[in-house]
C-alpha cells in the first residue's frame, strides 16, 4: 500500500506539471523514435522491437513497449515508421509517428540530414482504479482515446565514427481534458541533444562514449551519460549514468550480421530506490542492406 500511495502522488503531481516522454537507457539504438533525421542513416533497413519496464516492484510504475522502421529509399531519403506505447499507473498512452529524412553529403565521410514527424497520440486515464472519495469532480470522467496530433523536427551529423543530433519531436503542447475538468495532462515541448563518438583501441576494441541530454519545460533536466565498450564486432559491455537519476548496465550481442540483442539494468540514485528493485529493458534489432557490397558499420547507433 505505501508503495501505491507513493506512486500515486507522482503519478498525479506529473500530470498537473509535465509529462516527460518515454524514458531509455539504451537510447543510441533507439534514436528514431526522438529525432526524425535518423531515419535510413544507417543505410540499410532496420527494424527494431524494445520493451522497458521501469521500477519493477512499484506500483503502477511505467511499462513502454516500442516498434519501429527506417530504411533509405534513395541515396539521400530515409522514412521511418514507429510505435510506442507507455503506461504508466491509470494512464495509457499510444503514439503512431511517420518520419522523412533528406540528407546532404557534406565530404566522403560527413553527411548532414534533416527530418520531420507526424504523430498521432491516442490517451487514456481510467481514474476508477483510483480509491478516491466519491464525488470527487476531478476524477469522475475518464478520458478514454484521447486523439492530438503532433508534429516534429530533427538535425543529424554523422560519420561513420560520429554523431551529433538535436530534435524536438513533438513541436505542439497537447492538453489532455474532460469537458467537466479543467486540465487533467498536459505535453510538454521536449528538446534532445544526442551525441557520440567510437574510439578504435586495436583491431578487436573498440570504445564509444554518447551523451543524451532531455530537456522539457517544468520538468529536471535529464542527463545520460554511456560509455560501451565493442569486442570483435560481436560484444557489448557498458555502463551508463542517468544525472540525479540511475547507474546502469549495458549488455549486447551481435548473434549474426543481421540480428543484434541486447540488455540493460538500471539500479536507482534516488530515494526510489527504496521502494523497487530496478528497471530492465530489452531490444532486438534485425538489419537488411540492400547493397551487397556494404560491411556492416563498426558503429554501434
Amino acid at each position: 500500500m505505501k508503495k501505491t500511495i507513493l506512486f500515486l502522488l507522482l503519478f498525479l503531481n506529473g500530470l498537473s506539471n509535465a509529462q516527460q516522454d518515454a524514458q531509455y537507457t539504451q537510447y543510441m539504438y533507439n534514436t528514431i523514435v526522438v529525432n526524425p533525421a535518423y531515419a535510413g542513416s544507417r543505410e540499410a533497413l532496420s527494424i527494431f522491437g524494445m520493451y522497458r519496464t521501469q521500477w519493477v516492484g512499484l506500483d503502477g510504475a511505467p511499462d513502454t513497449g516500442v516498434f519501429s522502421v527506417n530504411s533509405p529509399v534513395s541515396e539521400q531519403v530515409g522514412v521511418g515508421l514507429s510505435i510506442i506505447n507507455d503506461r504508466i499507473a491509470i494512464s495509457d498512452k499510444t503514439s503512431i509517428s511517420a518520419d522523412f529524412a533528406y540528407a546532404i553529403p557534406l565530404s566522403s565521410n560527413f553527411r548532414l540530414s534533416f527530418g520531420i514527424k507526424a504523430t498521432a497520440h491516442v490517451f487514456s486515464v481510467d481514474f476508477s482504479k483510483l480509491h478516491v472519495q466519491p464525488g470527487d469532480p476531478n476524477f469522475e470522467n475518464n478520458i478514454n482515446s484521447k486523439f492530438s496530433p503532433n508534429f516534429g523536427a530533427g538535425i543529424y551529423l554523422n560519420s561513420d565514427k560520429f554523431y551529433v543530433g538535436f530534435s524536438v519531436p513533438n513541436l505542439l503542447e497537447s492538453e489532455h481534458y474532460d469537458d467537466e475538468v479543467k486540465s487533467v495532462a498536459v505535453d510538454r515541448l521536449h528538446g534532445y541533444f544526442i551525441s557520440g563518438y567510437v574510439f578504435d583501441f586495436g583491431e578487436s576494441v573498440k570504445f564509444k562514449p554518447a551523451t543524451l541530454i532531455k530537456a522539457a519545460e517544468g520538468a529536471p533536466l535529464q542527463v545520460d551519460l554511456t560509455g560501451n565498450f565493442l569486442f570483435f564486432d560481436r560484444f557489448t559491455l557498458g555502463a551508463a549514468y542517468r544525472w540525479s537519476g540511475a547507474i546502469s548496465c549495458l549488455a549486447g550481442f551481435q548473434i549474426t550480421d543481421n540480428w543484434l540483442l541486447g540488455y540493460s539494468y538500471d539500479s536507482e540514485t534516488t530515494k526510489l530506490a527504496n521502494y523497487n528493485s530496478g528497471s530492465h529493458e530489452f531490444f532486438l534489432r534485425y538489419e537488411f542492406s540492400f547493397n551487397p557490397k556494404r560491411v556492416v558499420s563498426p558503429r554501434f547507433f
